[in-house]
């Protein structure tokens, strides 16, 4: 379900708690919730990290096995697109840009709307990887068909970001190994922050670019490095304690779980 153009100057009623059209919409300063969308209803700072300057960011361009999918991946952080930005031996830049929400279709996958496996779901419908188990391989299918985002309609998505050592806390889920309690600890783990994902041409169009910041790897790789290093450690203690009666896997599955138990 969508908020079509008539209803969005309908915000007096909105906020006054009227039910259009039998549905109950409720209003914030920032956003309209609908379904499992929201409606962007503020002018937004974001940054992208890269070892260049991109002033213009093109529409279907990119690669599409991202976390989301094809998209301009982004942050609200000026710091930790600094980190994104650089490598060991090579600078980065962090570009800054605003956009326009009002109007656009905004899919929070950090919301209390989803759940971690709906999150999970969505990286296993863009990452390309392999999984070694027969179990993970269930696992995958399981959670596909349990727990789906349509994502198609969105003009950003959020969600937390997952790099190469936090994907590998996913795939651990998948093999059994941990639960899925301590995946979603996990995916806090090293503070790498929300992505904001600019998926469609319409979002594309309202992109303004500002400036871009200079990241010197000598000052941000280290800090970088240091985030992961420590997420790396404390997922290694939190994983050597087995949970017991915990949600793995194999009892989600066992127990058909969707995303209407609370238990998930």
């Amino acid at each position: 379900m969508f908020l079509l153009a008539e209803y969005y100057t309908k915000i007096p009623d909105i906020i006054s708690g009227k039910n259009q059209g039998g549905a109950y919409f409720n209003a914030q300063l920032t956003c309209v919730l609908l379904g499992e969308y929201n409606i962007g209803a503020m002018r937004k700072t974001v940054y992208h990290g890269s070892g260049r300057v991109i002033k213009k960011p093109v529409f279907g361009f990119g690669k599409p096995y991202n976390d989301y999918g094809l998209g301009f991946y982004c942050t609200e952080s000026l710091d930790l697109a600094k980190e994104w930005s650089v490598d060991e031996n090579r600078d980065g830049f962090a570009n800054c840009y605003e956009i326009e929400t009002e109007g656009l279709r905004i899919l929070e996958l950090e919301s209390q709307d989803f759940c971690v496996l709906h999150w999970l779901s969505v990286l296993l419908s863009n990452r390309e990887f392999e999984l070694d188990t027969a179990l993970a391989a269930d696992a995958r299918d399981y959670i596909l068909e349990k727990f789906p985002v349509d994502t198609d309609k969105a003009d950003i998505i959020t969600g937390w970001r997952a790099d190469d050592s936090y994907f590998t806390f996913a795939r651990n889920f998948l093999s059994g190994a941990i639960t899925l309690t301590k995946l979603g600890e996990a995916m806090r783990l090293g503070k790498l922050g929300t992505q904001f994902v600019i998926k469609s041409r319409k979002a594309f169009s309202r992109i303004e670019f500002k400036e871009a910041t200079l990241a010197k790897a000598r000052d941000w790789f280290a800090l970088k490095k240091g985030r992961d290093d420590e997420a790396r450690r404390i997922y290694r203690d939190m994983r050597a304690a087995r949970e017991r009666n915990g949600l793995y896997i194999t009892r989600i599955m066992d127990e058909e779980m969707t995303a209407d138990d609370l238990r998930v």
